[in-house]
């Protein structure tokens, strides 16, 4: 993983969970799956920070200072979560493939 950011995604179960927008680095961004990622959080992280849905992006918004614009993904996360595509209240989507 080159880097990485997560926000809340709407959650039938749960109401909110964990996604994780993951830039793969260039020498294994074939071959990285979402499930790669998610065990290596299970195998090193708490369980409550664990990632349920992992979706890869070629880049991040960031800033002019260089930092991740957190907020503008979240929003795109909340919009994306309310439009009638994805359904009222319905699941989030699951893992994406990359």
């Amino acid at each position: 993983v080159q880097e990485a950011c997560v926000v809340g995604t709407r959650d039938a179960y749960r109401g909110e969970t964990v996604k994780a927008l993951v830039v793969p680095r260039a020498d294994v961004r074939a071959s990285v799956s979402a499930e790669q990622v998610i065990d290596w959080a299970r195998a090193h992280m708490a369980a409550y920070k664990v990632p349920r849905v992992v979706e890869f992006v070629d880049t991040l918004p960031k800033s002019a200072a260089g930092k991740v614009l957190w907020r503008v993904l979240q929003e795109r996360e909340a919009a994306a979560s309310a439009s009638p595509t994805r359904g009222a209240g319905g699941p989030a989507p699951g893992p994406a493939g990359g």
